[in-house]
């Protein structure tokens, strides 16, 4: 597995497989190919069918600066990969230079003829049984596990990745006002949050951690600065659940700080056996590897066993299986911003479960990964982030 670097990073939202991916696929042709008279950027499948909700074509304009460039969204044709984008660069005098790209989620591309590269496999285990037995074999908690293959500047890095996301969900408290799109999608987590001391003390919980999670995903649907955990879309998650336990249950940075070298283990298993792309996958590989992510950190907060830690991770994914991505008008509005608050709120559930009844289970977290792949991979293509089924279709 790589670093947890290439899991947690910091980007625009509102998508990192749409607008993070793309820009990073035209910086690198920019920086290998040299420069051109003028690009075309034409894109397909997922990045074609819902680009103009979440603003691929925009980033696009963005990353070339002022070189003319033309965005063109084909969806028609087939692609092997969901996420395909062709760059072209021309050139009086010269041969068209092009390239293609995908973009395989979290903010990661690949150019054809190429396989994921991104940095060198640090860690050598893959599996979360491997990953479990070396730790029980050497006395290791998972955070210090990640630690003892990351590079020394780890702890910074994962400081900085906390503070942003604090700073996420704080920006998104204090925001009102509609979100962009056309949908007329208010901003609701100040409200949620003003209005939770007039509830039950367990519906007060759940009101809090609503506010924190749709906080997160009003800032990724404006196009704020998120963390990818492990996507823009399912960004809310995480930080929900870590914002709660430090708040209101008064957990240091520095233990946060550690939970989250512990999710993103979680997160880097998935990533590395499964699909963390909502193109490939649906929206199980995202929400649903949020999830296992904060039921994990969460359970590492509390010191639970690292069987319970794996338990707490596998429900918060097994029943996200089959969830699909079909964001109305292409737009990481509707159902995602609910979708991360539901999901902050069934990590908390599952480590719940976790404290009685993880010595009963029968499944593991590598097995419902690959289930989560292979369930992805049936899925329509109308329900993986094409907005052509779902929600997506019927919304009027």
């Amino acid at each position: 597995m790589k670093s947890l670097r290439n899991l947690y990073k910091i980007g625009i939202g509102p998508s990192s497989s749409h607008t993070m991916g793309p820009v990073k696929a035209v910086e690198r042709f920019l920086a290998e190919k040299g420069e051109f008279d003028r690009y075309t950027v034409t894109l397909f499948g997922s990045l074609a069918m819902t680009g103009k909700g979440h603003g691929t074509d925009a980033a696009i304009f963005r990353a070339f600066g002022n070189r003319r460039a033309e965005v063109v969204f084909d969806k028609e044709t087939k692609c092997v990969h969901p996420n395909t984008m062709e760059i072209t660069g021309y050139k009086e005098g010269c041969d068209p230079v092009r390239v293609q790209v995908f973009s395989i989620g979290g903010g990661d591309v690949v150019f054809a003829g190429e396989t994921f590269d991104e940095g060198d496999e640090i860690y050598p285990q893959n599996t979360f049984l491997q990953v479990k037995e070396y730790c029980k074999q050497h006395g290791l908690r998972l955070w210090e596990y990640a630690l003892r293959f990351e590079n020394d500047a780890i702890c910074d890095y994962m400081r900085e990745i906390w503070d942003v996301m604090q700073r996420c969900v704080d920006d998104g408290l204090s925001a009102e006002g509609v979100l962009p799109g056309g949908l007329n999608v208010q901003r609701r987590a100040k409200m949620l949050l003003n209005e939770s001391n007039d509830v039950t003390r367990h519906t007060r919980r759940d009101r809090i951690v609503a506010s924190y999670a749709f906080a997160v995903g009003e800032q990724n649907a404006s196009g704020g600065v998120v963390v990818t955990a492990p996507t823009c879309g399912s960004s809310g998650v995480l930080p929900a659940v870590m914002v709660y336990a430090k708040r209101q249950q008064d957990y240091s940075d520095e233990e946060i700080c550690r939970a989250l070298l512990s999710a993103g283990i979680v997160g880097n298993v998935v990533k590395t056996n499964a699909s963390v792309s909502g193109a490939e996958c649906g929206c199980q590989a995202e929400i649903g590897t949020a999830c296992a992510m904060a039921a994990a950190a969460l359970a590492e907060l509390y010191n639970m066993t690292l069987d319970e830690i794996e338990y707490s991770a596998e429900v918060a994914l097994e029943h996200q299986l089959g969830l699909t991505c079909d964001p109305v008008d292409g737009l990481v509005q509707i159902p995602c911003i609910e979708r991360n608050a539901v999901g902050a709120m069934r990590a908390i559930n599952a480590v719940s479960l976790a404290t009685f009844l993880a010595d009963s289970r029968k499944i593991s977290f590598d097995t419902v990964v690959g289930a989560m792949y292979e369930t992805g991979k049936d899925l329509s293509d109308k329900y993986r982030e094409t907005g052509a089924g779902g929600l997506a279709k019927v919304y009027r």
